[in-house]
C-alpha cells in the first residue's frame, strides 16, 4: 500500500472510497495544517514552474490560489482582505506588468 503522508483536498477520501480501496487519514491540528499548506504550496509551485503549456500552468495556478485561500483563513483573513493588501502594495510599489528587471543600483 503506497504511503503518501501529505495534505489532500477535502473530497479525496470520498473519491478513494468510491473506488472501493481502503485508506487511512487523520485530521491535522492548526499548526500542522499551516505547515502542510506551506509544504503543499511548494509542491504546487514546483508543478507550475515545470508546466509545459498554458493549460497546465493555469491549472497549477488554480491549485496555488486554493492554498492561498486556505492560508488566508488560517491567518484570520479572507481572500478579499488579501486582495486589498495586494492592491495597496501595487499602488505604493507597482505590480509586475511592466516586466522591469533590475540589474544594479549605484552604492553610495
Amino acid at each position: 500500500m503506497p504511503i503518501y503522508n501529505k495534505l489532500v483536498r477535502d473530497r479525496i477520501p470520498e473519491i478513494i472510497e468510491n473506488t472501493g480501496k481502503k485508506f487511512t487519514t487523520r485530521i491535522l491540528d492548526n499548526k500542522e495544517y499551516i505547515k502542510e499548506l506551506k509544504t503543499k504550496s511548494f509542491e504546487e509551485l514546483y508543478e507550475y514552474i515545470h508546466a509545459e503549456n498554458d493549460k497546465d500552468a493555469v491549472e497549477e495556478l488554480a491549485d496555488l490560489l486554493e492554498i492561498i485561500h486556505a492560508l488566508a483563513e488560517c491567518h484570520g483573513a479572507n481572500i478579499e482582505q488579501v486582495e486589498q493588501v495586494r492592491q495597496e502594495k501595487a499602488e505604493k510599489r507597482g505590480g509586475f506588468k511592466d516586466k522591469i528587471y533590475l540589474i544594479e543600483v549605484e552604492d553610495e
